[in-house]
């Protein structure tokens, strides 16, 4: 039987990530991760998870591949009785060049293989686990080939419907949203200026999120039946829907590549730990994609663990270090969680009250400096909204200039 310290199952993004991070620390690493398919969605990455990409060289590898997303918009564009002013979000208010960046998921895949390729302490096997056994001194993962591999620690980051979680008897609840999300890529004819804008709509948000160039990549959130409609209708015809949707912020809009639609859900677990194991990423929580938050949160698993980790280097999956990371983690993943629900929920609700409360604490949120700036630093690093924000992040995104790509910024008018 082989032995590692530390053996990551499953290739996605967040398993990468924390293949990467703990090879970095020192520790002797395995990553069981089947080859992936190319992935044309893409993801914001933002505050500490992108100090934690960062500091292990997946931003420089990413080159010109990113675009920074220097201010956030939000439109009410529901159309009901009490209508919520504009807000925008200035990564420059809290004296930062840029929240963070957007790349294509294939990108950020490529980065993190390039970073991987380099490191010593870290063996890739393009392979299935099969079988998981945990035990007191070690864990065994079985790989598809055969071979048994004995861990100090096994990370389970496979996936919402994770093999390995279900090995080890956690247990999850899943729930699904009446809606689906249309996932895609457009060019468009005037420059995003490094701008991200989410419309509020009565079917849920249309999110707008800066690409290299004159792209965008857009996050379409409808009803199903409507959504398997606009997905069957001419390119042409589908640009022009996209660019009213917009309000013309951006002028005439076409198609960059195939779409994509999944159906909204979500999912948590009763634990994120085992006898050595670890859940990160979607085998520990599953998010709409809404708000940014799935992928920043497996970052932020990969990040806290692998620090937990190497502060008990002599047995990185000891019952001390799992049990600080449950605590470390399972706050910051009921809040996102609750946010993002309460979020899309609310844009479906018809109830007056929740219309008023929703539309007074936007308008809270532009009017108020000061809450504005708690909720900017909040998001970015959880618990640094009355504290500041780290100087990991500032390091990565501090500034005085607002990163933009070219050009005036776009003011949002109705039209």
């Amino acid at each position: 039987m082989e032995r590692r310290q530390i053996v990551v199952v499953g290739g996605g993004l967040a398993g990468t990530a924390t293949a990467l991070g703990f090879a970095a620390a020192g520790f002797d690493t395995l990553l069981a991760a089947p080859t992936a398919p190319d992935d044309k969605r893409s993801s914001a990455i933002l505050g500490r998870s992108l100090a934690f990409l960062a500091d292990h060289g997946v931003l420089d590898a990413l080159g010109e591949a990113k675009a920074p997303l220097a201010v956030m918009r939000i439109v009410d564009d529901l159309g009901r009785l009490f209508r919520a002013p504009t807000v925008e979000f200035r990564a420059s208010e809290i004296g930062l060049s840029a929240f963070g960046i957007n790349a294509l998921n294939e990108d950020i895949a490529k980065a993190l293989q390039h970073c991987t390729d380099a490191e010593d302490n870290l063996e890739v096997r393009a392979v299935a686990a099969t079988g998981l056994t945990l035990g007191d001194e070690r864990a065994i993962v079985t790989l598809e080939d055969g071979s048994e591999i004995g861990a100090d620690l096994v990370v389970a980051a496979d996936g919402r419907r994770s093999p390995m979680r279900e090995a080890a008897g956690i247990s999850s609840r899943q729930w699904r949203y009446p809606q689906t999300a249309l996932v895609l890529n457009i060019e468009h004819a005037r420059d995003h200026a490094s701008v991200s804008t989410e419309f509020h709509t009565r079917t849920g948000p249309f999110t707008q999120v800066p690409l290299p160039g004159r792209r965008s990549s857009l996050v379409w959130v409808d009803d199903p039946r409507l959504a398997e409609l606009y997905v069957d209708l001419k390119p042409d015809r589908l640009s022009s829907m996209i660019a009213e949707k917009l309000h013309w912020i951006l002028g005439d809009v076409s198609l960059d590549g195939p779409i994509a639609c999944y159906p909204l859900g979500g999912s948590r677990v009763e634990r994120l730990t085992s006898t050595r194991l670890a859940l990160v990423g979607e085998a520990a929580h599953a998010f709409p994609p809404i708000g940014a938050q799935g992928l920043n949160l497996g970052l932020r698993d990969a990040e806290a663990l692998v620090r937990l980790a190497a502060e008990t280097r002599d047995d990185p999956g000891s019952r001390l270090t799992l049990s600080r990371y449950e605590a470390a983690r399972r706050g910051d993943v009921a809040s996102r969680m609750a946010g993002v629900d309460l979020l899309n929920r609310s844009l479906l609700m018809d109830f007056l009250p929740s219309q008023i409360a929703r539309t007074g604490t936007l308008a809270a949120m532009g009017l108020v400096g000061p809450l504005r700036h708690f909720a900017m630093r909040e998001g970015l690093v959880p618990g640094a909204g009355l504290v500041g924000l780290p100087r990991s992040v500032k390091k990565w995104m501090g500034g005085n200039e607002a990163g933009r790509e070219g050009g005036e910024e776009q003011r949002y008018r109705r039209h």
